[in-house]
Parts: structure tokens; sequence; C-alpha cells
């Protein structure tokens, strides 16, 4: 059987929240064992919809196991220890005061098991913020993305938490480059990530933009997104009201739109200069041949000559469609009487067969059978539970309140 090529690696995850659950979410789908260490109150996104489990824990926690150990206590920092002894990858986003006082340190870890890949994923990196908290909106405000983002004036978050992801995927390459690196330079091993680093080199075609503009115009002037730049690109509403995105940065995507819409050549407006000067004109021509329309009329004479464009889903849709559909693009699973699909790491050939589709774990679901796994008998297993150093899962717990009949 086709496994997947981090088979036979176990990492071990102190995970709240997005960052470190998404990057052991992705090791995790490429094959490795992800054990999930939590505190007794859980990770945080246990919690967020009515009391019950989100979307983010969902989607990002199924396939791991998960311990639930009170790291507070000595025989709950005793089995951290174990684990670690046994794992090939420690991957936390704690805040490093936490990180200190829990005893979760890359000079700890290494202690123990001197081929251990440490990944801390901060709020910032080295600098006189190092010892800061941050989180993904913190991040995005203090990297110029939050700025032209703005609700009703008031500069906003953006909806997805992308600079969480993002440094979760960072978090990933590194760990990678450490695996390949096995007997190395230790520094590669004791990897620590900042949140705002993050945001800074996604940010970077921006803030280079804005620094190209200001010295072309000898002013400070923000780069502007392409649908404020050029007229053609965005959304648009067609005939059926649906929604259609459409993309046109050259004049050869103008001219492939012209025809599939049916738009009559205006010398006046072939070059993106011309179109650019004249861009109400240019609005108003697209909005009114779109709206002539219905939404799969005008994808078919699109698709035609070759435009570029898709329909504006909302996202209860975005799984029907047929492209998403083509096997093995998502998974199906159960989880605490409710039925879950959620998209699978897009690179096959890296996550093989083997690869679990479990639903996630419920708190300390595999408390007792990973401390079994490391070597402790029953009774020693049993005597952690009493003393309140290791919890297991309350099975018969709803993990949402109920939602009240409006009609009741």
């Amino acid at each position: 059987m086709f496994t997947g090529v981090l088979a036979n690696r176990t990492v071990l995850e102190l995970g709240s929240m997005i960052a470190a659950p998404f990057a052991t979410h992705i090791l995790n789908q490429m094959g490795a064992e992800v054990i999930k260490i939590e505190p007794p109150s859980g990770d945080t996104t246990r919690k967020l919809v009515r009391g019950g489990p989100s979307g983010t824990y969902i989607a990002y926690n199924r396939g791991k196991k998960s311990i639930c150990l009170d790291l507070r206590s000595d025989r709950g920092l005793e089995i951290f220890h174990k684990l670690v002894k046994n794992a090939d990858v420690v991957v936390h986003n704690l805040s490093p005061g936490a990180a200190r006082r829990l005893g979760v340190s890359y000079t700890g870890c290494s202690a123990i098991n001197p081929a251990i890949i440490y990944c801390h994923i901060k709020g910032y990196g080295a600098g006189p913020l190092s010892e800061g908290v941050a989180s993904n909106p913190i991040a995005e405000a203090a990297t110029g993305v939050m700025y032209a983002n703005r609700v009703d004036g008031r500069p906003s978050r953006l909806g997805p938490s992308y600079h969480d992801q993002f440094a979760g995927c960072y978090a990933v390459m590194a760990i990678l480059s450490a695996l390949l690196d096995a007997g190395g330079d230790a520094r590669r091993r004791n990897i620590e990530l900042g949140l705002y680093e993050t945001g800074l080199h996604i940010a970077a075609r921006e803030l280079v933009g804005v620094q190209l503009n200001s010295q072309l115009l000898g002013r400070q002037d923000q780069e502007p997104s392409p649908e404020f730049s050029i007229p053609g690109y965005g959304a648009y509403e067609t005939r059926d009201n649906r929604w259609i995105y459409l993309v046109m940065l050259t004049d050869e995507h103008w001219s492939k739109f012209c025809k599939a819409a049916s738009v009559a050549t205006d010398p006046e407006l072939a070059t993106l200069r011309q179109r650019r000067k004249s861009r109400p004109q240019v609005e108003q021509l697209v909005s009114a041949a779109v709206e002539t329309f219905d939404y799969d009329e005008l994808a078919r004479k699109l698709s035609e000559v070759g435009a570029g464009f898709t329909e504006v889903l909302s996202p209860d849709r975005v799984l029907d469609a047929p492209q998403a559909r083509e096997s093995g693009k998502y998974a199906q699973f159960p989880f605490s009487g409710y039925a879950f699909a959620a998209p699978n790491f897009p690179l096959p050939a890296l996550t093989g067969e083997n690869v679990e589709n479990s639903p996630p774990p419920l708190l300390g679901e595999h408390t007792y059978a990973v401390l079994q796994q490391i070597g402790y008998e029953d009774e020693e297993i049993r005597s952690f539970i009493t003393e309140g150093a290791a919890l297991t899962a309350n099975h018969d717990a709803e993990l949402w309140a109920k939602v009240r009949d409006a009609k009741a």
C-alpha cells in the first residue's frame, strides 16, 4: 500500500486555535502520527460554537490523537517528557511565558531527545517584541494588510486567518528541511517562527509596490488592488442573479471577453492604458454586457474562448462543484452524530492511501491508548487519571448546546 511520505514519524502538538494545529494537520495528511496534547480545558476551538467545537477544530484536527495532560503537575510533565523521548517533532504555539511556565522549551526537549525537531510558532520572532503576544488580526494590522481592508471606513481583519495558516505552512517547510538534514546543524532543529514575520513576508509585494509608486510619483501612494486599478476585473451580476468573477489583466483577456460577450470592438478601448483612462465607461460596458446573460450561458461562451472566470460561490455550495467533487479532493466523516466533509491536502502524491480521514478526537480520547503505547502499565495509567495528571474522554457529554425550536 502506498504510504504518506511522513509515515512512521510522530509529531507532538501543543496547539490551540489555528497556526500550530494547521501545521500538524498538514503533517498528519502527509502520513505522520500526530498526538495532540491538550490541557484539561482543551484546545480553545473546542468551545467556540454553542459551547462546542468550531469548524476550525473539526477541519484541522481530524485524524489526530488527543491526549489530555495537566502539564502543571509533576506527573503530567513526566508523561510529556516520555512522549518527547519517543517523538520526532514537537510543534506548539504557546506564548513564550506559558511555554516557560510549562517547561516546554527547546533546551528541555533536546536534553531528553537530542534529535527532536522543535517548532515554536509565536507572535513575534527575534526583536524588541519577541516576548509579546500576537494573533492573526494583530499580524494583519502590523504588516499593512488591514489598512486597506475597511468596513464602513474602519480597518478590519480579513475573513479567513491567512497569517495563521501561512505560518503553519512555513512551519511545515522548516520541519521538512530539518528532517532532510537529520544530524546536521542543531540550529535547524530549533525552529522559531513569528506571525508578524510571516505577515511581513506575505506583504512583500504590497510593501515593495508602495515603495515603487512612491519613488515614481514622488509621493506616498498605496498600491491599488487589481479590482480598483484595472477596469473589467472583478465580480459582476448576471441576468439570473448569480455573480461571475472576471480577470482581465491584459489586452488579450479583454479581447476574449468582448468576443464571448458579443461586445463591439472599440479601438479607443483596445489597450489597458486606454481602458484605465475610461474606467467608468468600461465598468458600465462590462456590467451591461454581463447582465444580458444567464450565468451558465456566459460561462460556456467564456470557456470557449479560453477566458479566466469563475462563479462567486457561497460556502455552502463550494464542495458541490464538479471540480471539488473529483475523487480524493475532500474527505467525508461523521462527528458526534453529524456528517462533515473537509478538503484534503492538495498533493496526493505526498499523502498516500493510508492517511486517516477519521473524525477529530474528543478531548482525551486517546489518553489511555497513547500512555500504553509509550510503556505505562494499566495500574500506573489509572493512577495518573485519578490524580488528575491525565484525563480521558467523556463519550456521553453533549458537545453543543441544543438549538431551541423557534416555534416552541
